[in-house]
């Protein structure tokens, strides 16, 4: 296989990118002593994969939530009353705290 044939010519071509049989071929063997000496520590440890496991994950499975309910607009008016009878409440006490410390 020729590297050069993988990619069109420009005639820009940079003579470092111009990569020969020979270090293609070095390139392979490279990864087959990679690969045997990987098989040789998953053999030293007993393991067949070598990295770092990622931990189990834990809690509710992702999606299993289920979609959160729409509340209705006569509940939303409900809650916005109740917060504007609070504020109104609250605000009255400040007031008449003020007037009965003056």
């Amino acid at each position: 296989m020729v590297v050069s044939s993988l990619f069109p010519r420009t005639g820009r071509e940079n003579q470092s990118m111009i990569v020969s049989a020979e270090s293609i071929q070095r390139a392979g063997e490279i990864l087959k002593e990679i690969e045997a000496l990987q098989a040789e520590l998953a053999g030293l440890f007993g393991t067949s994969k070598i990295g770092v496991v990622a931990p189990k994950r834990r809690g509710r499975p992702p999606g299993s939530g289920g979609k959160r309910g729409n509340m209705s607009p006569e509940g939303r008016a409900r809650i916005a009353a109740a917060a504007k009878a609070r504020w109104a409440k609250f605000h009255a006490e400040k007031v008449k705290a003020a007037k009965k410390g003056s």
